[in-house]
């Protein structure tokens, strides 16, 4: 007889799960008392980062206040910054490439609701991973939506909701986010070069 499934695993294979689980409550409420200690500024960033998330670059800067459910489902990469007011809701994983840039006030989101009425009312939830890829630039108030990808040297403008997969190298913006235009080889040089420099303009 195959065993059940804890509502963790069912939440992180994107089925529907039990917010209220113990098991889950308890990892929020840690992961609540980690952003709040980095939120106030008290306690060394760095370490309370590597505590926080699932797995991250060296360089990693993030301007609190940051806000997430369960942190150790994000995974970011090299060189990652994240302005203030970030919202990163990881019921299922969020992966972010290296040189990643976020503005202030984005907000990536893996959780979704039923729509019936019963079971969304009854407490019932399901998450889609959102990915996005290398040198990506995230404008401000941006929102990613359940299960998007981004791909690799793209932009989105600042205030897009983004319901769809974004390919590789375009400009997109909007509600919905669409693609804009492509980027021009300009644009796109070098783009295998490595930053060591954490750009703070958003």
């Amino acid at each position: 007889m195959t065993a059940k499934r804890s509502e963790w695993q069912r939440m992180l294979a994107g089925e529907e799960y039990d917010a209220a689980d113990p098991a889950l409550s308890a990892a929020r409420r840690r992961c609540r008392q980690l952003y709040q200690t980095l939120n106030s500024g008290y306690g060394e960033a760095d370490a309370l980062l590597s505590e926080l998330l699932g797995s991250r670059g060296q360089q990693c800067s993030i301007h609190p206040p940051f806000f997430c459910d369960y942190g150790c489902h994000i995974h970011v990469g090299e060189n990652f910054y994240a302005n203030v007011g970030c919202t990163l809701i990881d019921v299922c994983e969020i992966r972010i490439g290296d040189n990643v840039l976020l503005g202030p006030n984005v907000q990536i989101y893996t959780a979704g609701h039923p729509i019936a009425v019963a079971p969304r009312i009854a407490g019932q939830e399901f998450g889609k991973p959102v990915r996005i890829g290398n040198n990506v630039w995230i404008g401000g108030s941006a929102i990613l939506c359940p299960g998007v990808t981004i791909g690799d040297h793209s932009v989105i403008g600042a205030g897009s909701v983004v319901t769809r997969d974004i390919p590789a190298g375009v400009v997109a913006a909007g509600n919905p986010c669409r693609v804009l235009r492509t980027m021009t080889a300009a644009e796109l040089a070098d783009v295998t070069g490595s930053s060591s420099t954490t750009c703070a303009q958003d």
